[in-house]
């Protein structure tokens, strides 16, 4: 924990920025984009997890996959946390935070069978994807035309993610236990 007492920007302030882009539109884009850095944190660690602790007849290409996806999310968390710094914003990074901001449920800790674990991270995709396009609107509504088109460029990557995921649960793959006789 920090002991540094010199405060030079409080969480939640929005300052003027270079890009223009007038305060109050930035307020409401920063309030947005940090929603959608929570949720993509939350995803992240998800998958994270599944990637960690994948087993079965796919572990390998599940594992590779997996590992991808969520550094395809770290990668997004990253854009959105530089953009909302861009626009005047403070991102938000502390787990309390993230964990509070976060619209989209964390899985606990315990290991669950990798169908299971895939559905829940199609069901966090789902509530992403919703929350970008909203979002896209509204940062169009606003005229800040460069976070929408940044947030659409997540969107494209994160439905392709989600894409695979669908893929993956498909009735012939994930191999279903059989009890022996």
């Amino acid at each position: 924990m920090s002991t540094e007492k010199t405060v030079l920007k409080e969480f939640g302030e929005v300052e003027d920025n270079n890009l223009r882009l007038e305060r109050e539109k930035a307020e409401q884009i920063v309030e947005a984009l940090n929603d959608d850095l929570a949720d993509t944190f939350v995803l992240y660690h998800q998958l994270r997890k599944h990637h960690w602790n994948v087993e079965g007849a796919e572990f390998r290409d599940l594992h590779i996959f997996l590992g991808e996806a969520a550094e395809n999310a770290e990668e997004a968390a990253d854009v959105i946390a530089e953009r909302l710094q861009a626009i005047g914003g403070t991102p938000v990074s502390s787990m309390p935070n993230l964990s509070e901001r976060a619209g989209v449920p964390h899985e606990d800790g315990d290991v669950y069978p990798i169908r299971s674990s895939l559905k829940n991270d199609l069901e966090i995709y789902g509530d992403v994807i919703e929350s970008l396009r909203e979002h896209i609107e509204l940062a169009t509504e606003l005229g800040d035309h460069a976070t929408a088109e940044i947030l659409r460029e997540i969107l494209v990557q994160t439905e392709e993610d989600a894409h695979h995921i669908d893929h993956y649960l498909e009735g012939d793959t994930l191999v279903f236990e059989t009890s022996a006789e």
